[in-house]
């Protein structure tokens, strides 16, 4: 990693990664479901394409009609979705105190657009980091599952999903490998576990961090 980060104590940021069919949309929905229950004002949201100019975005880097773009150009265009994210829905959420439950963030472009891609990781993390503020998530649960597993979930493919099963095998290597560096702030589970095992074992780690809401001081940012 570039820098310890930014993790704001206003709110509690929450995200969800993995490779591709893990089910990071369902235990999103399903940690919203909960959290609300609880009394929580929850913002969900997902990477890439939740504001109108991510729209447009996430039909350029996902539509297989887009055909090849230079690697770089790709991670530069999924940088521009995390800034425009960030700053419109993420930050705005945080600030009034609230949850935010993200489907993928930073992490995805250091394994997609860094690993998968091979480009260097320390530089698409620069540019990732720059174009979020370096704001990092309190928790990233990395929902972990064989690629072939994964994909098999699927009718048809998008251009990431379509890339080889090499691609996404270091796709989940990265997001392994970045778990192993920080246990403090990640949380990796089988995605071939019950559906409701893998919700219970997010739920039981959120309990400290959802603690913090009450003791937060307004505006403070912790190192």
């Amino acid at each position: 990693m570039t820098s310890p980060g930014t993790y704001t104590q206003r709110g509690v940021f929450v995200c969800f990664e993995g490779g591709e069919g893990s089910g990071k949309s369902t235990q999103s929905r399903l940690l919203r479901t909960w959290l609300e229950e609880q009394g929580h004002r929850v913002v969900l949201t997902f990477e890439p394409g939740d504001t109108p100019v991510g729209q447009q975005l996430r039909r350029i880097v996902l539509s297989p009609e887009t055909g090849a773009l230079a690697d770089r150009t790709e991670a530069l265009l999924y940088a521009a979705d995390k800034a425009e994210h960030v700053e419109t829905m993420v930050l705005p959420a945080l600030e009034r105190g609230e949850v935010v439950v993200t489907d993928r963030y930073v992490d995805s472009t250091l394994a997609y657009q860094g690993a998968g891609r091979s480009l260097p990781v320390a530089e698409v993390e620069q540019v990732a980091r720059w174009a979020t503020g370096d704001l990092r998530p309190h928790l990233t649960v990395v929902l972990d599952l064989e690629p072939a597993t994964g994909l098999g979930r699927f009718e048809g493919r998008d251009r990431i999903e379509g890339e080889s099963l090499d691609f996404h095998q270091r796709v989940r290597e990265s997001f392994v490998a970045m778990a192993a560096a920080d246990p403090e702030h990640y949380l990796v589970l089988d995605a071939r576990a019950p559906v409701e095992e893998v919700a219970e074992a997010v739920r039981a780690r959120m309990v400290p961090l959802l603690a913090s809401l009450t003791d937060a001081v307004p505006g403070q940012v912790a190192p």
